[in-house]
């Protein structure tokens, strides 16, 4: 038997805020989170690069006291907060045990887990030798402890491990969570993704690939997808969660239901480390794949979240394998990239933006893309530029494309109880 998968919680903390709802608000309302960069010294990094859609006034709360704050990298306080509002969003809150703990499982992956207690102990062996390793260096920062420490707080003794896929990951994470509930191994899944890499060394490192935004007039007008000026995306981070679970599940302890994975497509693209193939090959493939997973056709599809990322190459590829997949429906199609507001936060990005596809198709409204003031003549479909529309959509698709070629095409459904 091969089940419905719905969903029945969010949790996100973002550069617009440290909720789902408020990271929604700032979205429809084409508001930037992107900001000169706080966290660390940039004086020996170009100074364009000294910006970033950093989180703000972040609190664990009481889910880890200062000793085990003490002891976790931030992307997994980060997942540990989305996951908390995730599971109040899903009537679960407050609960130290989920029901069916052994039917519940956890997936929540990341692009580059804990890189920056990773970079703060190696400072520290260099400056005062290996004797003073912390015994938790290693599980406050390998990447599949977010989902231990989520497992862990709840009681969930199913399915449980991390995705790592550059951009894809949550997407991926989601996807498994997703064919798992199909096969009947779980009735309810945890999944999403968490970043917290703005550190020096991160930025260092994706300046020397020529993957950051260096040419803009403001923070806030640097992410540019789809336009003419556009250089390179912006670094973020956060953290988003989705409670999964089989349809019976849910009317059975009457849940309130937000909205359906419908399907999940996967490619690669086989051609190169960063750069996608000019004609979007990959993208093409796991769109189509997604809507054959999805049992629908391009006609059904209201929105496309696009990867979106602000990149010369990526943009066009993308626009391209849009053009291809959808053909001549797509005079029809809305798409926008939340980047735009959000930048990129790697391996949790995907997960914030299904969150965002299940708010536009709960609430009718599809987010806009800001700073599109000049459009590419190679990027020429509807990017929903600037200001928000009032749209129903019942069937939207997530692109999530990550280095090394990975390549994940959610689809979302709108949830009605008839």
């Amino acid at each position: 038997m091969s089940h419905r998968v719905v969903v029945t919680g969010v949790g996100v903390v973002s550069a617009l805020g440290n909720s789902a709802a408020e990271t929604w608000e700032g979205v429809i309302s084409g508001r930037s989170g992107v900001t000169r960069l706080t966290r660390f010294d940039t004086g020996d990094l170009p100074a364009a690069v000294g910006i970033a859609a950093e989180i703000k006034n972040f609190e664990v709360g009481d889910l880890l006291d200062r000793r085990e704050a003490k002891r976790t990298d931030l992307f997994i306080r980060y997942a540990l907060v989305a996951a908390d509002e995730a599971l109040r969003s899903a009537g679960l809150g407050g609960r130290r045990r989920v029901p069916n703990p052994d039917d519940t499982g956890v997936i929540v992956g990341s692009g580059i887990g804990g890189i920056g207690t990773i970079l703060e102990t190696a400072d520290m062996v260099n400056a005062r030798g290996t004797a003073r390793v912390s015994p938790f260096f290693v599980p406050a920062s390998i990447i599949n402890l977010a989902s231990g420490h989520i497992a862990m707080r709840i009681g969930a003794r199913g399915p449980n491990y991390a995705t790592v896929s550059a951009c894809a990951t949550s997407n991926h994470a989601i996807g498994d969570a997703y064919h798992i509930i199909r096969r009947g191994d779980a009735t309810m899944m945890i999944a999403g993704g968490a970043e917290a890499a703005i550190n020096r060394l991160s930025f260092a490192g994706y300046h020397a690939a020529g993957a950051l935004v260096t040419d803009y007039d403001s923070p806030e007008s640097a992410s540019r997808p789809f336009d003419m000026r556009r250089n390179g995306f912006v670094h973020a981070e956060g953290a988003a969660i989705l409670v999964l679970e089989s349809l019976e599940r849910a009317l059975e302890r009457g849940a309130t239901i937000l909205g359906e994975v419908l399907g999940i497509g996967l490619s690669s693209d086989a051609h190169h480390i960063t750069s996608p193939p000019e004609d979007g090959a990959g993208a093409v493939l796991a769109m189509r794949r997604a809507l054959r997973s999805a049992e629908l056709a391009p006609e059904d599809v209201g929105y496309v979240n696009a990867h979106g990322t602000s990149t010369p190459a990526g943009d066009v590829a993308e626009t391209r394998a849009i053009k291809q997949v959808f053909g001549d429906l797509t005079k029809d199609l809305v798409i926008s990239s939340t980047k735009s507001m959000l930048g990129h936060a790697l391996g949790a990005t995907a997960a914030i933006e299904a969150v965002l596809c299940i708010y536009a198709m709960q609430q009718s409204i599809v987010p806009p893309t800001i700073n599109l003031t000049d459009p590419d003549p190679e990027c020429d479909l509807d990017y929903v530029p600037h200001v928000a529309r009032r749209r129903p959509v019942r069937v939207a698709i997530s692109n999530s494309f990550g280095f090394g070629g990975a390549n994940t095409s959610l689809v979302l459904g709108r949830w009605d109880e008839n």
